[in-house]
């Protein structure tokens, strides 16, 4: 006999394993980044402490430019952590489960009043 079912359950198992390795991948790129920014954040933490200790106009300049480095790197940092994609899951099951819970409730109420 031909076993035709095994092969969509082999594609479909590809597939899974295609999306897997991707995901691996962004999650290696994006830990880099997450090292990188941080070394940075690191290095030029050091830095505006070296630069708060003179009074100079050009190191005050500096010392600006800096702060609004951090700023942007802390929230690269900060944006990684949430996104759509990570709360789309819980986010519809909390609806499901609550409107279910919200049915029952109102079911149970209904039939001992």
């Amino acid at each position: 006999m031909a076993q035709p079912p095994q092969e969509p359950l082999s594609s479909e198992i590809e597939r899974s394993l295609a999306k897997v390795e991707r995901s691996l991948v962004a999650l290696k790129q994006r830990y880099t980044q997450v090292q990188i920014d941080l070394q940075r954040q690191a290095n030029l933490h050091q830095r505006q402490k070296e630069l708060g200790k003179t009074k100079n106009a050009e190191f005050q300049a500096e010392l600006k430019r800096i702060q609004a480095e951090l700023d942007e790197i802390e929230v690269n940092l900060e944006s990684q952590l949430f996104s759509w994609g990570s709360l789309k899951e819980p986010f519809w099951q909390a609806v499901r489960f609550g409107g279910l819970g919200m049915l029952i409730g109102w079911m149970l109420k209904s039939c001992t009043s």
